[in-house]
């Protein structure tokens, strides 16, 4: 709730509706996945990167359309706009702080590969997501 709240004072009424809106589609839809999409074998380094890029690119739209999917995409926005911090280089800051302190209770592997998908999520930010840029209006 912090983070919609900051939403809606400094990033405006339009981006936190779309927000709420994304979140709760994304719920919905991670309820419905198990319905029509199941894997019998998944390598995890292969799983890890191609999640990564494929939600980096979704974010990469989110972003670009004022929207986010709450959170630190909410944050990496405002400091984007307010200090012209790069959006992708927050995210990936928060992002890799978040997995590295799961090594207290998630064996290295898992951390490890949770790693390789902040990366290759935070790179397409990183690359893609400049100020200025196409946005949607």
């Amino acid at each position: 709730l912090p983070f919609y709240w900051l939403a809606l004072r400094k990033l405006g009424r339009a981006f936190t509706v779309k927000t709420f809106i994304a979140v709760l589609l994304l719920s919905l839809l991670t309820e419905l996945q198990s319905q029509f999409l199941q894997f019998a074998q998944l390598q995890p380094l292969y799983a890890a990167i191609a999640g990564g890029l494929i939600t980096g690119t979704g974010f990469l739209v989110l972003f670009r359309h004022r929207c986010s999917l709450g959170g630190v995409g909410i944050a990496a926005l405002y400091l984007q706009d307010r200090y012209g911090w790069r959006a992708g280089k927050v995210q990936m800051a928060v992002d890799c702080c978040i997995v590295l302190l799961a090594l207290w209770t998630v064996e290295p592997l898992r951390v490890a590969w949770s790693v390789a998908g902040a990366v290759a999520l935070n790179l397409v930010l990183a690359m893609n997501h400049r100020p200025g840029r196409y946005m949607a209006v």
